[in-house]
């Protein structure tokens, strides 16, 4: 069994006339956390939204844990098949998506039941735990609209973390937050990573980039230009692309 539990080669993916997506290769290995920077329109959240399924890519491949994810004997996958696999590849948006009406442990709830098939009472349990989890065990039966915008993003995260997916892929998920509320939700993305789970983040946080990733892949233009260690992509860029973006970053 290979220790890549996703496996990208030559992914293309264009929007009409604007390619998006131009060759992209990356491995993302059990247990590890490959973290994606680069600028605005570089393809980072369309390479997410084709692992989990979101988006059809043109061509290429893209496996998850040996499976093919867009595609099946040829054809672009079925409503059914899809859904199994995105349970497979949790994801959280830079918008947290919760449903409204819903309180926190029912919005976790939600997939545990509809997908997952879990009974009432297990499905609340698993999803009271992950709240704990992420220290919102006092805010479960609250609404969205009694939440702060981090105690959202924190709802999200216990969302897709309680469906036990293999791979936990994150948007900029500190991007529409307040900066007094970015650590709490980094925190916890930080505990998941000490506890092994393996992530594909998309940031533009680089300390958070530099202190968490095994891997760290930056994009431009559709293409993955340099990947490596935190320490060599970040402190030894090797091309002037890489090291003008990180000069604007640090500004």
């Amino acid at each position: 069994m290979s220790d890549a539990l996703v496996e990208i080669r030559g992914v293309r993916k264009s929007f009409g006339a604007t390619k998006v997506l131009d060759g992209v290769d990356l491995d993302v290995r059990r247990g590890e956390v490959v973290t994606i920077i680069g600028p605005s329109g570089s393809g980072k959240t369309t390479l997410l939204r084709c692992v989990n399924a979101l988006e059809t890519y043109d061509s290429g491949s893209i496996k998850l844990d040996g499976t093919e994810v867009g595609y099946a004997n040829g054809r672009p996958r079925r409503d059914r098949e899809l859904a199994r696999l995105r349970a497979e590849a949790g994801m959280v948006f830079q918008l947290f998506y919760l449903f409204p009406h819903l309180t926190a442990v029912e919005n976790v709830m939600l997939g545990l039941r509809r997908v997952r098939r879990l009974p009432q009472v297990e499905a609340r349990n698993r999803a009271l735990h992950w709240l704990d989890r992420v220290g919102l065990a006092d805010r479960a039966n609250h609404l969205p609209s009694q939440l702060s915008g981090g105690q959202q993003q924190r709802v999200g995260i216990a969302r897709a973390v309680a469906m036990q997916p293999k791979l936990l892929l994150l948007d900029e998920i500190t991007s529409s937050l307040d900066p007094e509320l970015v650590g709490e939700v980094l925190a916890v993305v930080r505990r998941l990573a000490d506890e092994g789970m393996t992530m594909l983040v998309v940031t533009h946080e680089m300390g958070f980039a530099r202190e968490v990733s095994d891997q760290v892949a930056f994009m431009e233009s559709g293409l993955i230009v340099e990947q490596g260690p935190p320490e060599q992509v970040m402190q030894f860029a090797a091309t002037e692309r890489l090291r003008a973006f990180l000069s604007r970053s640090q500004r």
